[in-house]
């Protein structure tokens, strides 16, 4: 028998809270939660960037155990609501960034906006007045560490990698990787050649 949309809806585990967690923001530290949670006995549905989904309800023990677990690994479980939004913003920049080939045409306010169901003015000004920076400023900072990551283990021009991270042009990227960095795209591949050769002689 064939179980209709409805039917396999209900028959899905429902999660009972979501758990926000800052910091995660790799592999590691996602297995690394869910060993966590596996030792405390909590069941979870999924573990995603910086949030994990229960299937039960979190007693107020279980929550400071894993909360002074994840401390040790240099996690946070995070409780203030703006603390959780701004953790959001965040890892909706990153998984954007670093997990995802297909960055949004749109700009990216839109894009935060429209995930996040926040006015970006809103956003924008928390996340200035949590992290010292602005979200442009942030997404800059992220998309250079893509492009350094692109130069060092992929076979991409400048020109290529410019276009893939949604540059308006190569003199645009360019001029964002050398403020950054205090290097062009050029002299930062040189460099990698370089010190590839220099592991060769070794």
């Amino acid at each position: 028998m064939q179980l209709n949309p409805i039917h396999i809806a209900l028959l899905s585990p429902i999660a009972k809270e979501k758990l926000y967690i800052k910091y995660m923001v790799s592999l590691r530290c996602k297995l690394m939660v869910q060993e966590e949670l596996k030792k405390l006995n909590v069941k979870h549905l999924v573990v995603e960037l910086g949030a994990v989904e229960l299937l039960q309800d979190i007693t107020q023990e279980q929550r400071e155990a894993l909360k002074h677990n994840l401390l040790k690994s240099g996690l946070e479980l995070l409780d203030n609501k703006k603390s959780i939004l701004v953790e959001k913003i965040k890892n909706s920049i990153i998984e954007m960034i670093h997990f995802t080939d297909d960055e949004p045409k749109a700009n990216y306010s839109e894009y935060l906006s429209k995930k996040l169901e926040y006015d970006y003015t809103y956003l924008s000004n928390l996340f200035s007045e949590v992290k010292g920076i602005t979200i442009q400023q942030f997404i800059i900072i992220h998309k250079i560490e893509k492009a350094k990551e692109l130069i060092l283990y992929e076979e991409l021009n400048t020109s290529e990698i410019a276009y893939r991270l949604h540059y308006s042009s190569v003199a645009h990227f360019s001029n964002q990787f050398k403020k950054i960095t205090g290097l062009t795209p050029s002299f930062y591949r040189k460099l990698k050649q370089k010190r590839l050769g220099n592991l060769e002689d070794v």
